[in-house]
């Protein structure tokens, strides 16, 4: 016998019965016709494919990592680890694939756009973040009275050489 653990603790589960085995003749809302059609789609698909250069399928693919990429740097706040994922993966089959793909040099632009876009946003972001710590630092050194003033940023700078 086994069982099934959670976090309410272990749970026994009895082995599948012979009864349990699903037919679909005794499913109500099971369609034969219905899973005929999408069979006779699916094989047809498959032939598309077939006859499609592999290429041109791949290269669909990459621009399937080019629209999630956009998809997350778009995103309110923008998702930069998601979007870095699919801007490398988009990297990486680019730039090892290079002229095998179909549409290479259009492939290789959306890249460099992506990862522009990718720079610009997070470089706008880590502005964002220094100008909210300078507003709290700020607002802090106020409160700490005149000599505090003088240990912020200037005193950060590094020491000329």
């Amino acid at each position: 016998m086994s069982s099934l653990w959670t976090p309410g603790g272990e749970h026994p589960v009895e082995p599948a019965s012979d009864d349990a085995v699903y037919d679909p003749a005794d499913d109500p809302e099971y369609d034969q016709d219905m899973v005929d059609e999408v069979q006779a789609r699916m094989e047809e698909v498959r032939k598309q494919l077939l006859h499609t250069p592999a290429a041109t399928v791949i290269a669909n693919h990459v621009m399937g990592f080019y629209e999630l990429g956009a998809i997350h740097l778009s995103a309110t706040p923008p998702n930069l680890d998601e979007a870095r994922l699919a801007v490398d993966a988009m990297g990486l089959m680019v730039e090892t694939l290079g002229d095998r793909l179909a549409e290479q040099e259009t492939l290789t632009d959306a890249l460099a756009q992506l990862r522009m876009a990718y720079v610009q946003i997070s470089q706008g972001l880590e502005a964002e973040t220094e100008a909210a710590e300078d507003a709290d630092d700020a607002g802090n050194s106020d409160s700490d009275g005149p000599d505090s003033a003088a240990e912020g940023p200037a005193a950060e700078e590094p020491a000329a050489e």
